[in-house]
């Protein structure tokens, strides 16, 4: 009878594949009916950005048509996009990437 040494009986354990979620954005879009003081204060009161930087996604919006204000979860995104309609700004979702 021949003896198999103990390490070739250990088996190979694969380490489980972590598939990575894609990345969702949050697009806020210009619209001819709400002031630029008004986007920029409801970036700051619900995204929680400092004044500089909600004025600065605010004229993107202004002046390119559309701004990223959020990464994320697709229902993270589907959130603040809700939040955004309630405060009358036109957004969506999008994956990552898209344009």
């Amino acid at each position: 009878m021949h003896a198999v040494h103990p390490e070739a009986q250990t088996r190979r354990v694969e380490e489980p594949t972590i598939l990575e979620s894609p990345v969702w954005q949050t697009v806020v879009w210009d619209d001819p009916v709400n002031l630029m003081s008004y986007v920029a204060f409801v970036f700051q009161k619900h995204f929680g950005f400092t004044r500089d930087r909600a004025e600065e996604l605010m004229l993107q919006v202004h002046q390119a048509g559309s701004a990223v204000v959020a990464e994320g979860t697709r229902e993270a995104m589907e959130m603040h996009v809700e939040a955004m309609h309630g405060y009358g700004l036109w957004a969506t979702v999008r994956q990552a990437g898209e344009r």
